[in-house]
């Protein structure tokens, strides 16, 4: 789905912005894709107890809803934000690197959250970016994105061939150097031009006191965050039904690939973004109604390829959203709300579905689908204010910096 542009500028440039955005989305979900699988491996080799590796792996989910928001708040208040994703694009890179050499629960907890601090507001920090990209030079948000969700197969496929090839306690440096490639990525970043602001500037909170504002970062977080038991329990609820460990690799990178096609025909996308939000919740509540009644393998593979739409289709919708309802000047600070918003609702599903899952198993997935559900109905109450067309929804009521 495009945006038009604000200001003409010549497809050289915008094509030019747009390659460079795209191995920066690359690189940082590259450190994502050699994370999710080595990280715990690689502290358990080095001797770190089952319950400090809980404590440690939660230091980004805390980060996300606490510290995050006032990081990308204070970098588009500086119009800062090119700067800032570099800025933590290094920290990251040097965070991981450090941890390499360290030994100790303490110390590895202390230097990891330090590194979370950094690593977490990338993502929100380069939608941001890219949404400011999306209004100022006429892209599209999807083809852009997709680069983040291939570099992710392929981090974590050539992270699983090498991790046969290196000790695990060695597994540190392959995401330190997904990181560094990050980090020298972000220098290639080009600058966007500084947005005009309102000449009455509310505070920054007011975002938070826009209702449309906040039924999208709601709805979305609620969607989303319905996904909080598949990543999880699928892979444990796959074992225990008896499939092969190629298998269960296959069916993860079936629902990665299935969005990367809804990012790359997100262009073509008629429906407004509300509709495609919508579209995601419903699929999410398909998808897990489906996935609770424990389906066969066959039916699953086909159930896997619904990711693309309620992780993709309801990522693009959101983000449509955001560029549509919010003003330009604070669209990373929107941003920051949304990852945060994401982030509790992700955080809570997990625990509360650790609970269920221990209880009722595979049914867990119906609180999912209820989640999905209570998107579906905060999109559809709200859908006069979300359906607007730009500019209805007094956007210098959203806030600006001050």
């Amino acid at each position: 789905m495009s945006f038009e542009s604000q200001i003409p500028t010549p497809s050289s440039v915008a094509t030019r912005f747009a390659s460079r955005l795209a191995v920066f989305y690359a690189t940082t979900f590259a450190v994502t894709g050699t994370y999710l699988p080595f990280f715990t491996v690689w502290l358990k080799a080095v001797g770190i107890e089952a319950s400090w590796i809980g404590v440690i792996v939660a230091a980004p989910a805390v980060t996300r809803f606490t510290l995050l928001p006032f990081i990308t708040m204070a970098a588009e208040r500086r119009n800062a934000i090119r700067a800032a994703m570099i800025t933590t694009a290094l920290i990251t890179a040097l965070g991981f690197t450090l941890l390499g050499i360290l030994r100790g629960p303490l110390l590895i907890f202390v230097v990891f959250v330090l590194t979370a601090c950094a690593w977490t507001p990338i993502v929100p920090l380069t939608d941001g970016y890219a949404l400011k990209a999306v209004a100022r030079y006429g892209l599209n948000y999807g083809p852009l994105r997709l680069w983040g969700s291939a570099a992710f197969i392929a981090g974590a496929l050539m992270g699983g061939v090498l991790a046969d090839l290196v000790a695990a306690e060695h597994l540190i440096w392959l995401i330190a150097a997904a990181a560094w490639l990050g980090a020298v990525a972000g220098f290639g970043l080009r600058p966007l031009d500084a947005p005009a602001k309102p000449s009455t500037q509310p505070r920054g909170a007011a975002l938070l006191r826009n209702p449309t504002f906040l039924a999208i970062i709601i709805a979305a977080a609620l969607i989303q965050g319905s996904h909080a038991a598949y990543y999880t329990f699928a892979s444990i609820v796959w074992q225990q039904a008896g499939f092969a460990g190629a298998t269960i690799a296959v069916l993860w990178v079936l629902g990665v690939l299935a969005e990367i096609v809804v990012f790359a025909l997100s262009p073509r996308f008629t429906w407004s973004p509300m509709w495609l939000m919508l579209g995601g919740a419903l699929s999410a509540v398909l998808r897990w109604l489906i996935t609770a009644q424990d389906p066969s393998l066959a039916l699953l593979t086909v159930v896997q390829l619904l990711h693309g739409l309620t992780f993709g289709l309801t990522q693009v919708g959101t983000m449509g959203l955001l560029v549509r309802h919010v003003p330009g000047h604070v669209i990373a600070r929107g941003q920051g709300y949304y990852t945060a918003a994401a982030g509790l609702a992700m955080s809570t599903a997990s625990i509360a579905s650790g609970a269920v899952f221990a209880r009722y198993g595979v049914a867990v997935y119906d609180m999912m689908a209820a989640m999905g559900f209570a998107g579906a109905v905060v999109l559809l109450l709200m859908r006069r204010r979300l359906l607007a067309p730009t500019g209805a929804d007094q956007p210098h009521s959203a806030g600006s910096g001050g």
